[in-house]
């Protein structure tokens, strides 16, 4: 439950360094015990974004603006190229994902961008973002 960076490895414990920058210690039986992921071993990552729009709204156009959105940011990567795909048609939403690759160095800031870009792009494309509504007959 822990996500940062391994400072020392010790016999009894492992201190992480957390993204809020905190010292965490760790005992090594919960580590010993429990899965790891290395979010560094690799050079690159792939980012997975699930986006809900309005079932009036147009799939194909939604598509085209999430793909341009990572065109046009040169720390998204072009290969793997990126995908976007219907991933369920939900109660509420049709569901889409948007995969992308960046370099380690670049994740965050990329996916920060691509949620921040789409909203404004499906706005402005009157794509609608639905969002969770109760309606009460009285």
């Amino acid at each position: 439950g822990i996500d940062g960076t391994v400072k020392e490895i010790s016999i009894f414990t492992t201190k992480i360094n957390t993204f809020g920058n905190q010292l965490a210690i760790v005992p090594n039986g919960q580590l010993s015990n429990n899965n790891i992921i290395n979010y560094n071993a690799e050079k690159t990552r792939r980012d997975k974004i699930d986006i809900g729009i309005g079932y009036g709204s147009n799939i194909k156009k939604a598509k085209e603006i999430l793909l341009q959105i990572c065109a046009d940011r040169d720390t998204i990567l072009v290969d793997p190229k990126p995908e976007v795909y219907l991933g369920e048609l939900a109660d509420s939403s049709v569901n889409l994902t948007l995969r992308f690759w960046a370099k380690n160095e670049d994740f965050w800031a990329a996916h920060f961008y691509v949620l921040e870009e789409l909203k404004y792009r499906f706005d402005d494309a009157n794509i609608e973002i639905p969002f969770p509504q109760r309606v009460i007959h009285q």
